[in-house]
């Protein structure tokens, strides 16, 4: 197991040497956060209008957004539902998001993007991302590619598979597990028996991280790293981000049956978006009233 990565400690305070970003790039990434959230509210209300179908909120996971921020135009990214960021980071259309949900993928996905339309199925996607690894190394291009799960579709052969492969040829692909504590109702606990995921990394060869999955810095300095060393012919990676769904892990859950309310005051205050905005304040890059203009920005 590693020891857990972090720059900025809960109450936004650096704790650790910070990645080499321009106050311009940190507010930018605090934007895209923002636009994050309130895009994902904005689906939850759709789906209550009954105008899209059922939808993942990423509540509490916005800090997912710097797993995009290292990548290059041509680089290749994959996700599942909540890694809607990182997706418009790549510059995929939200409509085309939100299309998904209504069972439309073809009609506005740009190809151009090197993204793939976000996955449903648990770990469909990692055998993808190995795939796209393997041609890119094939053809001696120096590009990445990153490919994202969360802690409940670690337990699927697709990810172990996935790991083991890109472990044996090298390819240049980043996995990262987004782990939220929680694969709808179970618990990581019983998930596996392994303290950390990221020691499944140890055993298939691959070098293994875990980082604080509510801080943004911290996730773009790993990310930058691994991107790097995969760029430089070096291999693949895996991430582990620590992280929590504030919500329901989607609209048709109802989380207070299964989840204690102890646990969410936990994390309430480890909340991604207070953290950035706590660390841009001490900063002086971010005041009260620009900060709220950014929010009615976005929400327009």
């Amino acid at each position: 197991m590693s020891d857990m990565i972090q720059v900025l400690n809960h109450e936004g305070q650096l704790v650790g040497e910070p990645p080499n970003l321009s106050d311009d790039e940190q507010h930018s990434l605090y934007r895209l956060m923002v636009y994050g959230r309130l895009f994902s509210d904005r689906m939850v209300a759709l789906q209550r209008q009954g105008r899209i179908g059922t939808n993942a909120p990423l509540n509490g996971q916005e800090a997912s957004a710097a797993l995009a921020t290292a990548l290059e135009k041509d680089d290749w990214f994959l996700g599942s539902y909540r890694e809607i960021i990182p997706m418009l980071i790549k510059g995929m259309n939200p409509l085309a998001i939100l299309e998904v949900y209504k069972g439309n993928i073809a009609s506005r996905y740009d190809r151009a993007n090197h993204c793939l339309p976000l996955q449903i199925v648990l770990a469909a996607q990692m055998p993808h991302g190995a795939g796209l690894a393997m041609a890119i190394k094939y053809e001696q291009k120096p590009q990445v590619v990153v490919a994202v799960c969360g802690d409940g579709a670690t337990s699927e052969g697709d990810f172990n598979e996935t790991l083991n492969f890109a472990g044996v040829y090298k390819a240049p692909l980043v996995v990262v597990v987004q782990n939220n504590g929680w694969a709808i109702s179970v618990p990581r606990s019983v998930q596996t028996a392994a303290q950390h995921i990221d020691d499944r990394g140890v055993g298939f060869g691959v070098p293994s991280f875990i980082v604080d999955g509510n801080d943004a810095l911290a996730v773009h300095k790993v990310m930058a790293d691994c991107v790097a060393r995969a760029r430089a012919g070096e291999g693949p990676s895996l991430v582990e981000m620590i992280t929590y769904r504030l919500g329901a892990h989607t609209t048709a859950d109802d989380p207070t049956k299964y989840r204690p309310q102890e646990e969410l005051d936990y994390w309430r205050p480890r909340d991604p978006l207070l953290r950035m905005r706590t660390h841009l304040l001490n900063k002086g890059i971010l005041t009260n009233t620009s900060d709220e203009q950014l929010y009615e920005e976005v929400a327009e």
